[in-house]
Formats: C-alpha cells, structure tokens, sequence
C-alpha cells in the first residue's frame, strides 16, 4: 500500500508532503523536531498536522498487518479465492476486514457446525439455492437420514442452522444492516428494578429512547457508565424493515421452490439469534469509538489551555491548601520558586483560630513581602478565600488573591518526584508548594502530575486509557517544545517532554547540571553522558541557555542555523552583542532591501526557515503563553447570595465541555455557560478570560447559569 499517497489524499496534503513526514518520522526524528525545523521538507506541515498524519500511518499499518494476517489464514485453510483476495486487498477498515474475515473465522462449536459434521452442508446449499422440484420438503431431506439425523424436520432444522450462520456472515448483509443501524436504529435504555442510583445521577435515562445518529457522545459516556454501574438496561432497536431488506437483496425465498419456507425461517432465524445481536454489538462499539475519541479531543484541547496559561513572573507568592480540622497549609515561594517558609494555621471548625491565623498571615507577608496569596479550590476553599478577603481589607495597599485549581496536587505530594524535590517537607506541605509554584510557571509544575489526575475532561476514567495517555502525552509534548525550556533550571519532569529527551536522559541532564554546575553552551550538551548527536539535534532546537557564551543558545534558532542567523546579522551590519530591542529597526530595513527567496538562495537554506530566523533574532525565546490573557487576580469575595440576574462579571474558562463551559467567576461554584449561549464559530479554551452574565442563581442546588456578553 502507498501510504503517502491515501494519506495525501485523505487529508487533503499534496503527495511530497506526506512522503517526507513519512520518512523523517521513520527515520526517528521527533514530531516538534520535524514541525519546527524540516519545513522545508514537508511544506510547512504543523505539529497537528503531522500528528493526524503520524496517526493515521499507524492506523494504516495496523490495518495492513492485520489483512496480511487474514489472508494466510483463509489460505492456510484452502478457501482464498482470487476474488476474496482482491475483496481483501480492497478494503478499507477493519470492519470491512473482519466482515469479509467472519465465515472463515475459527469458532467454538455453533449449531451450524455441528449440523456440518452431520453431513447436512448439502441440503443447506439447496435451501440457499432455493432448489425447484415437484418433492415436497420431506422428500428432499430424506437422502440426509442417519442415526444422527432421524428425522426428516432434524435435517431441515440443521441445515437451517447453517443457512442462518451463512446469512449472518455474509460481509455484505452485515455492512448494509449495520450502516442502517447506525443511521435509523434507537438507542433505548431503561432503569433496572431495585437498581441503586442514589443521586439519580442517570435519572435522564431511566425511560430515555433515541435515533442513533442523533446521540452525543456525552450521552454515549453516561449511558455506557449508567450500564457499568448496573443502574441502566440499554438496547439497541433495529426495525424489521431495516434488517429484511438487506437480507432480501442476497437471499430471497422463491415460490417456486418448496424449500422457499425454509429460507424464510432461517432468516429469521438469523436475525433474531445471531445477525442483530452482533449488530447491536458494532453499533455500541462503534458509538462508544466516536464517543472516546470526542472525549479525548476535550480533555486535549482543556489540557492545552491550562498549560499554556501565562506565568505570574516577579511574584512572591504565599499558597495556602485549604483543610478544616488539619488546617491550612501555607507555604512561602519566592520569584524562583524556591521555598522561604512554610506553617500551618487553623481558621475554620473545630479549632476556629481564625484570630491566630490572622496574624499569622500578617507576620509571613511583611517578613517575605508577598506580592499575592494563591489559594487551593478544594475543601474549606470558600471560608479561606473570604478570610483571606478581610485579610487584604485590613491590610490595604496592591495586595491580591487567586484561586487555584488544585486538581492533582495531592497526587503530586505524594510522589517520589515531590519526595525528591521537597525532601525535608511533610506531604500536606507538599501540596501547597505546588499551589503556589501553579501560579508562578503553571506549564513548569503541572508537567509533574499524570494529565489524567489534572481533571478537565469528560468522562476520562471511561475511555481508553492507553489512548487517552498517548493523546495527552503529545499535548504536553507539544507545548513543552513550543514554549522552549530552560536547561539551567528545568526539573527532570520538564526535561523529559522536551523532543529527543525522555525520562532517563533528563536525569542524567540534571544529575550533570547539579555535579558540574550550569552549562554555559547548548553544545556543552554532549558532555552528558548519553546525550549523542541525534538526540541533540531533536533537542537542542528547544532547550534555551540563557545569559550564556552565545547569544543565539537563548532564541530558538537551531544550532544548524547558527552559520545562517550570524550571516543575516553581519548583512544588517548588526552582531550577536548587539541587544534584541535595538535589532528590529535595521533587520526590518533590510528584509525590505532583499527579498527573503533571494537571501535565502545566496545563504543556502529555506523561506520558512529563515522566516523564523528573523523572528528569533529580533525577539529571542519568545514565549507564546505571553499572548494569553493573565489569570483574574481579586481583592474582595462574592457569595452566590450576592449575584444577581443581569449582573455581568469577568470570569475565567475553567472546563470546556460538549454541553458548554465551566466558568469561574469569583464564588465557589463554577458557572455554566451552556452551549446555547455560546456564539457560533466562537471557540473557548481553558484559561480564557471572558465577560460573562447572571442569567439564574439556585442557592440550594449550587448552580449557576450565565450568558454570554457580546464585546
């Protein structure tokens, strides 16, 4: 198969940009790598792009591997005609495949196949023929007698057993049903008796009935955990008309026949016993399928948005991990993120301490002169956001407070990782160094938590995990690279996301690091034992030294283009010394004078490669989570007693899901901005900031409607 050319067509790419992809991701070259420095090569392809592509090769040689494997079964078995063959090599997808794979399959022990050892093969081939006689139906069977067989209704029925086996297998029925299924078929469910539901989490489905290709994949996810939980009885309908007309097409009982009888009682029979239950089988697999992969894009495109929100840089931070009888943690955190100090007070039931507490905070801001206090959003997070509140009251001055979310952060206090970083904290400390460290560099501390435990899915824990942490993996990845890494201050937990690096690796960079202090070249790299020539090509791409002995270790420019980038330099009559701020005037000057395709015929390289030089050398490392909007910072606290309808607010997006969005604005419960509201072609992610209003308050069930605020 010519994947390059189906994937060229599939996704719309022309031919050479599929077959270079191909081959440098064969070659072993890294997906960041080849979306940031082969453009040349693939035409500029981005790292979705290429993801979809590298995705869609696996599927294809997943897809080929198993066809290899179905043709040396069915010709081990001396059934490979040449028309099944090119049936089989014509394929598209798996189901495809299998349907075509079904008859030849190696089954336990069927009623048709022990109606085949009764030697009753034949009189099914003249039931599916539908043999013409002027016999009746007993007469026919008669030859088929045997102390096995004694009667003549035993053939019929056994041959009917292999007449319905046939039917269900036939590749083409099945194809035709399922296709019908999946358009026209309902999708019913139903509570069991004395089926326990306590918070009638499933209470929609309890009498609950829809066309298939209708259901969202939401509903998908809840009716297959409603099932899971044995609160839910679920049943796919197919209609008779939807079933007998394929069946029809390949085997239809003629009058003529006396046999004709019996055709029909084994359609039947087919459907009934073997051909719907194996489509309602496809059918719940298929939608299940779209339904995981829905969710897994969501719990992606959530998980980009948090990573790539804006660092609070130059802060001096006090993280408080809110309990009621254990207490607050705190935690002190000064700009570089080390720990200056830590405590614990007791402002809340049973101790209520809130006095001592008081002055506590007090005592730890004008000692370390904290600049914002980050608070947890768990338990107790409501009663320390509005202590915290009156605190900075009394206080006065530039003093603020942000909510956290603190998903995921027990889960990191406990981890060898956090033992290894905070060797001399206790784990409840632990959790509030994160809170606060989330604040400062959010991409930096969340990479140390399995994506799973960061909660912004939907449904994650019932979906695929494999996929889900493959799809996750490549979301860190991604943006790990394309905000570029320290070397000299990155934890092994960043490192190890960074292309061509990995887990061992990143502790062998920071084991060198700490035992011969800071490198002071990106080409100081190689002295890592382990660390060769190919993984410094993926990586070096991505890792910044900043303050270092060569200016461009700072920007994103490869070292293989260091010769190019000083070239441009020296025909701006500009140097390496020469500041970032000061190059944009004379390097804009002279893109003006030379045509980019021109200069970078005369400097041997590519356009969209010298493009990126330009941008580099004017603003070097440039971090793109600076275009994002910065986090709300507040001074007071609202109640949802306080909102009132119309009231508008800004809010930050903390879920996106398929009903709408989660969005924090200011009190404890989240509100929903339900898709409705939500204006078409408007895409939200996590971390935007948006202006949002009070549409409904209900005080006792904790919900909370909003509309959307045109700009």
């Amino acid at each position: 198969m010519n994947y390059a050319e189906k994937i060229a067509q599939e996704l719309n790419l022309r031919p050479f940009q599929a077959t270079a992809a191909i081959e440098l991701l064969d070659d072993g070259n890294t997906l960041p790598f080849v979306a940031r420095y082969r453009k040349e090569a693939t035409g500029s392809l981005d790292e979705e792009q290429l993801r979809t592509l590298q995705d869609r090769l696996k599927q294809l040689r997943a897809l080929n591997d198993r066809r290899e494997t179905i043709l040396a079964s069915i010709e081990e078995q001396g059934k490979l005609t040449d028309e099944l063959r090119q049936r089989l090599l014509a394929a598209e997808t798996a189901t495809e495949l299998e349907d075509l794979y079904q008859p030849y399959k190696k089954k336990r022990r069927t009623r048709a196949s022990m109606a085949k050892e009764k030697g009753l093969q034949p009189l099914a081939d003249l039931i599916l023929m539908q043999f013409v006689t002027r016999q009746n139906e007993v007469q026919i069977a008669a030859p088929f007698l045997t102390d096995d067989v004694p009667t003549a209704e035993d053939a019929l029925a056994g041959a009917r057993d292999i007449v319905a086996e046939t039917i269900s297998d036939d590749a083409n029925v099945r194809q035709a049903v399922r296709e019908r299924a999946l358009q026209w078929g309902l999708l019913q469910t139903q509570k069991i008796e004395d089926a326990t539901d306590e918070r009638n989490t499933y209470s929609l489905y309890y009498e609950f009935e829809q066309q298939i290709d209708r259901l969202r994949p939401h509903q998908v996810l809840a009716i297959n955990r409603g099932e899971t939980e044995k609160v839910l009885r679920v049943k796919v309908e197919v209609s008779e008309r939807d079933w007998l007309l394929p069946v029809r097409q390949h085997y239809r009982p003629d009058r003529r026949s006396p046999l004709a009888p019996q055709l029909q009682l084994a359609m039947d029979d087919a459907a009934k016993r073997l051909l719907l239950p194996a489509i309602e089988r496809d059918v719940r697999r298929t939608l299940s399928e779209q339904a995981e992969s829905h969710a897994i894009a969501v719990f992606g495109t959530n998980l980009r948005g948090l990573l790539t929100q804006p660092p609070l840089a130059d802060q001096v931070v006090l993280a408080i991990d809110p309990a009621y009888r254990t207490g607050c943690k705190i935690a002190i955190i000064d700009a570089t993120g080390k720990v200056l100090d830590t405590g614990t007070i007791y402002p809340h039931a049973p101790q209520n301490k809130r006095g001592e507490a008081m002055a506590s905070l007090g005592r730890w801001v004008q000692q370390h002169r904290v600049t914002l206090i980050a608070i947890g959003n768990g338990t107790a997070s409501r009663e320390t956001e509005q202590m915290v509140a009156e605190f900075i009251q009394q206080q006065g001055g530039s003093l603020h407070y942000l909510m956290v979310n603190e998903a995921g952060a027990s889960v990191y206090s406990a981890s060898p990782l956090a033992r290894a970083e905070l060797p001399d904290l206790d784990v409840t400390i632990r959790g509030a160094v994160s809170i606060g460290r989330r604040v400062q560099d959010p991409l930096a501390e969340l990479v140390k938590i399995d994506p799973k435990s960061i909660g912004v899915g939907l449904y994650q824990h019932d979906v695929n995990q494999n996929e889900l942490s493959e799809a996750l993996a490549g979301v860190v990845e991604t943006v790990v690279n394309r905000v570029g890494v320290d070397v000299n201050t990155a934890s092994p937990a960043l490192l190890t996301h960074v292309a061509g690096i990995g887990p061992k690796l990143a502790e062998k960079i920071v084991a060198h690091r700490d035992e011969n202090g800071r490198f002071s070249t990106r080409q100081s790299l190689l002295k890592v034992s382990g660390l060769g020539a190919k993984a410094f090509e993926q990586a070096a791409g991505f890792l910044r030294v900043r303050d270092g002995d060569n200016p461009l270790d700072a920007s994103a420019i490869h070292p293989e283009s260091y010769g190019v980038a000083t070239a441009v330099l020296q025909r701006a009559r500009l140097s390496l010394d020469t500041l970032p701020a000061e190059r944009e005037a004379p390097l804009t000057q002279f893109q003006q004078k030379t045509p980019l395709d021109v200069l970078a015929t005369e400097l041997k390289t590519g356009v969209p490669t010298l493009k990126d030089i330009f941008e580099q050398l004017v603003r070097p490392g440039r971090d793109p989570r600076e275009e994002m909007p910065p986090p709300i910072l507040r001074s007071d606290v609202l109640a949802m007693e306080d909102l009132q309808v119309g009231m508008v607010l800004n809010g930050t997006v903390r879920n996106v899901v398929d009903f709408g969005a989660f969005v924090d604005i200011g009190v404890k419960q989240d509100g929903l901005l339900h898709r409705t509201q939500i204006p078409r072609r408007t895409e939200l992610n996590v971390g935007d900031v948006i202006e949002v209003a009070i549409l409904s308050v209900d005080v006792d069930r904790k919900r909370i409607s909003l509309g959307w605020v045109e700009g």
